[in-house]
């Protein structure tokens, strides 16, 4: 039909004539309210972009001489990270001498993925780089 005779039955159903592909031939268009549509189309951006955002990797860092509490602290933040889905890269920082006891802070690395074994498995075994020790934790899916 000729893009009169649509824009008069657009206009009689109170919604819009919107050109869909204006390079086909003849042009395609379609009779419907504008405004649903853009909002559709926000809407599938939105959820795109919010299961974009769910596979997130958080950090959490350590370090050597960290004390009980600061542990506890931390592990409660891990394991809220992986309750949401995300996963989590552990991070030991060693200074100066503790260069030299690898060995405690691999003990202390473990012990920490240990407690959160319930919420998590261990994706990247413990690491030692530099002055550092990185470990990467996943959900689980119970």
């Amino acid at each position: 039909m000729t893009p009169e005779e649509a824009l008069v039955i657009a206009q009689e159903k109170g919604v819009d004539l919107v050109e869909i592909s204006a390079k086909a031939s003849p042009p395609v268009c379609k009779i419907i309210d504008y405004g649903k549509m853009l909002y559709t189309l926000k809407k599938k951006e939105q959820q795109a972009k919010k299961a974009q955002k769910a596979n997130e990797t958080k950090g959490i860092r350590l370090t050597f001489r960290m004390d009980s509490g600061d542990l506890d602290r931390q592990r409660d933040r891990a394991e809220e990270f992986l309750t949401d889905g995300h996963s989590v890269r552990i991070q030991l920082m060693m200074k100066g001498r503790e260069k030299a006891h690898r060995d405690i802070a691999l003990e202390k690395m473990y012990t920490f993925i240990e407690s959160l074994a319930d919420v998590s498995k261990l994706d990247n075994t413990p690491k030692a780089t530099g002055n550092q020790i990185i470990a990467v934790l996943n959900p689980s899916r119970s």
